[in-house]
């Protein structure tokens, strides 16, 4: 219950401090989603950049993909970014906004109509409560000057009867004081009862039509949240939909900052300087010693086997040409076995019958 008269206000002051906060709100909001663009743009140019010198880097194999993947990643997480603003600003932000224009009606000559609404029907209920308090107030006050009247009615009695100086007519004057001032105390108690039983008898009523202006109030900012609720419920039905025939539009905006990392992790992790290192060993050796090619009808007419070069040399798909399951090749560089498995060569003598790479 509410004691004093005009302590509504604190109440009524909920909705202007509840429009407040829908500013700082969006405020907050507005500068998280700055920095969520800002943060994305960052990522993008970064990777852009990085990238570029990546690419033409001296790097090669599981190495390089780890890097790039490094840019990879910093692409995702710019888009997850970007995400998280545009959710904050076309979503929250526009929540927030649209519940503030729907909940709050500003008055031309200042104020909000629903704050005016809410602190004219506090006043009217408690108006009746508020004139029975009042009386209260005034009868308590004669009555406490009536106590304190007929007190020093009754000390001059007592100093009056001690006074041998005091005459018959003074201490007469004395009683008759004491005894006027009994009765108006008296009137004045049974006063200040009887306002205090009026208070207490129109207190129900009060309380009632107090909770009934809270409830009204309160009720109109539930309708409104009940109205928001359900119509994001349909935005949600419908983006579903949009998903659905749209055949997984959503998935980019579906996917996690765990997927992202997992996917970096497991290039990263894949990375391996000594395959690399072997691959490119492999390499050299096919290049830097002996390149192995198969001749062509015209290579296989040898110079000094007297064949003719217009065909009359040894036929190619004769049985008595290479081995089956082989190809012939020369050596087109002077080349030096480095290992017992390798063989030596000459340039341009045949190394032998290679097999056949499938």
């Amino acid at each position: 219950m509410v004691t004093q008269v005009g302590n509504y206000k604190r109440t009524v002051k909920r909705s202007d401090d509840g429009h407040r906060l829908c500013n700082d709100m969006m405020n907050c909001i507005q500068e998280r989603a700055k920095i969520e663009k800002s943060y994305s743009q960052q990522l993008t140019d970064w990777s852009k950049r990085w990238r570029h010198l990546v690419d033409k880097g001296p790097q090669y194999g599981t190495v390089e993909r780890a890097w790039s993947a490094l840019m990879a990643e910093a692409e995702k997480v710019s888009e997850l970014h970007q995400d998280v603003r545009n959710g904050l600003m076309n979503e929250d932000f526009e929540k927030v906004k649209n519940w503030q224009k729907e909940a709050y009606h500003k008055q031309m000559m200042g104020g909000f109509k629903e704050t005016k609404e809410s602190e004219d029907g506090f006043k009217k209920a408690q108006k009746p409560w508020a004139k029975k308090l009042k009386e209260v107030e005034a009868a308590k006050k004669n009555y406490q000057a009536a106590c304190k009247e007929e007190k020093l009615a009754s000390m001059r009695e007592t100093n009056g009867k001690g006074d041998p100086a005091a005459t018959a007519d003074q201490l007469k004057k004395f009683t008759e004081k004491v005894d006027k001032c009994k009765q108006d105390s008296q009137k004045a108690r049974e006063k200040y009862e009887k306002a205090l039983e009026e208070l207490g008898n129109c207190t129900p009523q009060y309380m009632e039509s107090m909770e009934q202006v809270f409830a009204q109030s309160q009720h109109t900012q539930e309708e409104e949240e009940e109205e928001e609720e359900e119509k994001e419920e349909e935005e949600e039905v419908e983006e579903e939909e949009e998903e659905e025939e749209g055949g997984g539009g959503g998935e980019r905006r579906r996917r996690s900052y765990a997927t992202v990392y997992r996917e970096l992790e497991h290039v990263v992790m894949s990375a391996s300087p000594q395959e690399d290192l072997k691959k490119e060993a492999k390499s050299k050796k096919n290049h830097d010693g002996v390149t192995l090619t198969q001749w062509s009808d015209e290579d296989q007419a040898a110079p000094d086997s007297g064949a003719d070069t217009n065909g009359g040399g040894p036929n190619p798909f004769s049985e008595e040409g290479p081995e089956k399951g082989g190809v012939r090749v020369r050596a087109l560089y002077d080349y030096d076995g480095q290992e017992q498995d390798e063989l030596s060569f000459k340039a341009g003598e045949p190394p032998g019958n290679v097999e056949a790479e499938h």
